[in-house]
């Protein structure tokens, strides 16, 4: 009897597991269940999903907006990059709360191709359902793990996603200025882990100095390449980072810094796309690296405060949007932010062993040009709320960091976009140029701030810009505590080059901590000097500013 009664009971869970998993099975794809059991169970994501996509178009010349019908939301940004004659276009989507969700079908893939991809592509077995520009959606009645849960638009052939949980889709829309899609599968993953830096086992630490990238979206064109047999079928972005990305494989650098300019506003109508551009070449090869604004990044359609918020988002990215400095002021473009800009801010790097601080670098935004163009033309000043700022954060950080119990002598160096006003000192030591002279004027400020004494009064012993792109020279200005200036040197094909046949370059910097020691040299992207160190001095020996030999 007891028997018969185990094997019954035995029966009776085999039958229900049986049950239950042929229920779940036809359910996932037949939505069997009534919506009131399906929202008692679990989520399969935090946010909402995608239910539908499309593209609508308009006439530029309506007085009224591209409408937005009830349900829908559009990405802000014209597929036309606002060229088109006569037409702009905006990439819409519907979307949901998985647990207002009553019968309507959740998206799992988007492909964009001509012609009806294949029904094994992308999983399940929902038909491909055709919208307009190319875009071919999959549906499910039910929501499932990877359903699509964001959806955005870059621009160009070279177009790059690096952006945690996002895939950007092969192919190019058949509207507009060659505008992709890229897509967010899942729920949304946490934000990327920040880098910490720290000297290497043999206390050493390669910093690359990129500056002035000027990236379009889309390709690009080149401007003054040299030589000048290559200007023909020259494409500025593509040949941009190939450059780089060529440096940073044979240098090997521990940090990277961006010091201005990454985004060329006049032909950067989308800056998240050159933004996201530039990014994965630090992304892929692990490379952590900051950065701070110049006078054309926000030219476009980003302020400074969103594209350093963009920027601080990304993998690998120490970029900060830093503290609100000085009152409210408006851009150019009507747009609010602080007088003291964004991207002031410092990153440590620690010591070899143990959390100390072996080197200070300060990141301090330069503006764009001048807010009193009649009295003072020309470009924009370190404001007094920064230098505020900067004089007692880098009283903190001695205090903080004890900096005198350090093994080696700590040593600290600044980034800057808009060189001083002393760039422009005359009989000084100077490394590097033309003829050991400035290939081009220092394009300073006409005000002199004082943000100099300040770099000297914290222990500053280099300090380096962007901003003129065939200056690359290093220039002592010496007294009771010397300060070098460097130049980067531009690097970017869509910036200005010219000025006695200038060589697209980036600067490099080595810090030997035992030798308390900063080496420079820079690199360049062709011409019989392309595999050299060229003009590599030291700049800082035994803590203090060396002389040149």
């Amino acid at each position: 009897m007891a028997r018969r009664i185990v094997r019954t009971i035995i029966q009776l869970i085999l039958l229900s597991v049986t049950f239950v998993t042929v229920l779940f099975f036809l359910d996932t794809r037949y939505s069997l269940l009534p919506t009131q059991i399906h929202n008692l169970l679990p989520e399969h994501h935090a946010g909402q999903v995608i239910t539908d996509i499309t593209y609508e178009s308009c006439l530029r010349v309506s007085l009224f907006s591209c409408p937005i019908e009830e349900g829908w939301v559009r990405i802000d940004k014209d597929l036309f990059l606002s060229r088109g004659w006569l037409t702009q276009g905006y990439i819409q989507f519907k979307r949901m709360k998985e647990e207002e969700l009553n019968g309507e079908k959740v998206v799992v893939d988007i492909r964009i191709r001509r012609s009806e991809p294949a029904a094994s592509e992308g999983g399940g077995d929902a038909k491909w359902e055709s919208r307009p520009g190319d875009i071919w959606i999959k549906r499910s009645p039910k929501v499932i793990d990877d359903a699509v849960t964001g959806i955005d638009v870059l621009f160009g052939p070279d177009a790059a996603e690096v952006r945690p949980g996002w895939v950007l889709r092969e192919g190019i829309l058949a509207i507009g200025e060659s505008p992709r899609i890229t897509v967010r599968n899942g729920a949304p993953p946490p934000g990327p882990k920040k880098p910490v830096l720290k000297f290497r086992s043999d206390h050493k630490f390669k910093i690359i100095q990129v500056s002035d990238l000027h990236l379009s979206t889309g390709v690009g064109a080149c401007r003054d390449p040299e030589p000048v047999e290559t200007t023909d079928g020259c494409e500025a972005d593509p040949r941009t980072l190939e450059f780089v990305g060529r440096i940073l494989d044979e240098e090997k650098p521990d940090f990277a810094v961006l010091s201005g300019d990454q985004v060329n506003g006049d032909t950067a109508p989308d800056a998240q796309t050159a933004i996201l551009k530039f990014a994965e070449l630090f992304v892929k090869r692990k490379i952590p690296y900051a950065t701070i604004l110049g006078n054309h990044d926000d030219e476009g359609n980003l302020s400074r405060e969103d594209i350093m918020k963009l920027t601080a988002s990304l993998p690998y990215s120490l970029s900060e949007v830093g503290p609100a400095l000085g009152g409210r002021v408006l851009d150019k473009k009507g747009r609010e932010g602080s007088e003291g800009g964004v991207g002031n801010y410092h990153i440590e790097v620690l010591a070899h062993k143990g959390d100390h601080s072996a080197l200070t670098i300060y990141f301090v935004d330069t503006h764009s040009y001048s807010p009193d163009e009649k009295k003072y033309r020309g470009y924009d000043w370190v404001k007094p709320s920064q230098i505020i700022w900067f004089r007692k954060l880098a009283s903190t950080l001695k205090d903080k960091h004890d900096h005198n119990s350090y093994s080696f002598v700590h040593l600290d160096m600044a980034f800057i976009h808009i060189p001083l006003p002393e760039y422009r000192l005359v009989s000084r030591p100077i490394v590097g140029g033309y003829n050991n002279a400035p290939r081009e004027p220092p394009t300073a400020p006409s005000y002199n701030s004082g943000f100099k004494n300040a770099l000297v009064d914290a222990g500053v012993s280099v300090v380096s810009a962007g901003h003129d792109h065939a200056n690359e020279y290093c220039l002592l200005d010496g007294g009771k505590e010397s300060l070098w200036m460097c130049y980067a040197g531009g690097s970017g094909f869509g910036g200005y080059g010219g000025w006695n046949k200038y060589q697209r370059r980036v600067r490099l910097f080595e810090i030997n901590a035992p030798l308390d020691r900063i080496t420079t040299w820079k690199r360049v992207e062709r011409g019989p000097d392309r595999d050299e160190r060229i003009d590599e001095q030291i700049l800082v020996d035994g803590g203090k500013a060396a002389q040149p030999k």
